[in-house]
Parts: C-alpha cells; structure tokens; sequence
C-alpha cells in the first residue's frame, strides 16, 4: 500500500512538473494558425514609424506589419501600450512580435530574437531655435534634457551625459513641447522623429552633431520563435529589395 501511495504521488509531481513547463512554453505559430491572428506590439507614438489617424494605427512599421500578417495568412492585431511594457508583454504571450522603431541592444537579446536591420538611425538633437549655446553632445553636461521614455534617447542621456538631468515624456511632442515652454535645454529623439516635431514645432531646430552612434532598427520576437522570426526576415528582405522600405521612408517622413 505504501508503495502504492508513493508512486502515485510520483506520478502526480511528474504529471504536475509536465503540466508547469507545457503552460511555460508559447507555441507561437500553433496559436497563430488556430487564432487566425497575429499580435503585433507597438507603442503608436514614435512618428514616422507607428502613429495614430484616428482609431488607425498607421507608418512605417504599420505596413510591414500587415505584410507579415499578410504572408502568415492572418489577421493583423494591434496591440498598442506603452513602450517600456512592450518586452514583458512579448514574454508573456501577450503579443507576437514587437516592431516600434526597437533598436538592437544586447540586454533585450538575452529574452529574444531579433530580425534582420531594416533601418539605420541616429540620435538627434533638438534645441530652442534661439539657443546659440548647445552646439552638441558636450554642451549638454548637466544639462535638462528631455527623451521619449524606455528608448535609445533615454539610455544615451541617462548613460552617456554626465550630470545630465533626465527627464521622460510617453511620447516625443509632450518633450518638444516642454522644451518649447522653457522646461527644458534640449531633446534627444531618434532622426526621423526630429525631423517631423521640428517641422511641426515653430522656434525648435535640430543641431548639425549627431549624439550617439549609428543603430540599426528590427523586429523582435520571443526565444526560440524561429519559424516566425524566418518569416519576419523573408519579408523584410523583399521589402528591402525591391525598394519597399524606402519608399515607405519617404511616404510617411519629411525633410529635415
């Protein structure tokens, strides 16, 4: 009887144990096809990348993300938050694939996989049109400077700019803004996104000196989601070679 009782208790641990790690693994492609859908992760407010017209979430990450949808043969779903939740959302099962204008950084390649570099950005700038004084990176030490929270900007000013008084905003206009009301000394936002708030913005302008180095824009999706990340790149590359990528660039952005 003893016996008994034991391996029965052995058997309920194991099944128990079983049941524990099934519930941990996501079979992303098996729920895509059973759902009819796929979950893109995006924060709709990185212009010209993801932004909102209306109740539509549209840009460049937009239309790349319905050819995914597309070549998976399902339906597009937009998950759109805010950007800093974005990777336990992805971790969690929440959503599929994360396309926001998401840089390549070896701290979020410990929890995913990232795609192919379909986009080469850089830091910008953006000062009072009035201000003679910031000139470039160096000017800024211990200056007030405002980034969009959670991205490239933010970790170069907190990181990178000694003394730097850091503050954040959801979004790159509430900083534009803020700077326009004298809050702050300057913004840090990638190019693309400068170049659309200075054309917006009167009496803003973007300095000739970059900050920071080059990055590179992709797509990622959780460990061990290889199927989908080979799908996400054969996109990407067609796009990328028929000159789709471009011209979605020069659709949605606008001079500097």
């Amino acid at each position: 009887m003893k016996n008994c009782k034991k391996l029965l208790l052995l058997c309920l641990i194991f099944t128990m144990t079983i049941t524990f790690v099934s519930c941990g693994n996501i079979d992303t492609m098996a729920r895509i096809e059973k759902k009819g859908q796929v979950i893109w992760g995006t924060n709709a407010e990185f212009p010209p990348f993801e932004m909102r017209d209306g109740e539509e979430v549209i840009g460049i990450d937009a239309e790349i993300a319905e050819r995914i949808a597309e070549r998976l043969g399902v339906e597009l779903v937009v998950e759109d938050m805010k950007f800093d939740p974005l990777p336990a959302a992805l971790k969690s099962g929440k959503i599929d694939f994360i396309a926001a204008g998401y840089s390549k950084d070896p701290d979020r390649e410990k929890d995913m996989i990232f795609s192919k570099e379909y986009f080469k950005a850089v830091q910008a700038i953006i000062v009072e049109e009035s201000n003679d004084e910031i000139k470039g990176v160096d000017d800024l030490e211990g200056k007030k400077i405002g980034v969009q929270t959670g991205t490239t900007g933010d970790i170069l000013a907190t990181k990178k700019i000694e003394d730097a008084d850091v503050q954040r905003y959801n979004n790159g206009l509430e900083a534009v803004l803020d700077l326009k009301n004298g809050n702050l000394d300057a913004v840090i936002i990638d190019i693309l996104p400068a170049q659309m708030l200075v054309a917006e913005n009167d009496g803003v302008k973007i300095l000739d000196e970059r900050a920071g180095d080059e990055e590179s824009y992709v797509i990622a999706v959780r460990k061990d989601d290889e199927e989908l990340i080979e799908i996400i790149n054969e996109v990407l590359d067609e796009m990328m070679q028929n000159g789709e990528i471009d011209e979605l660039v020069n659709k949605y952005s606008v001079g500097e």
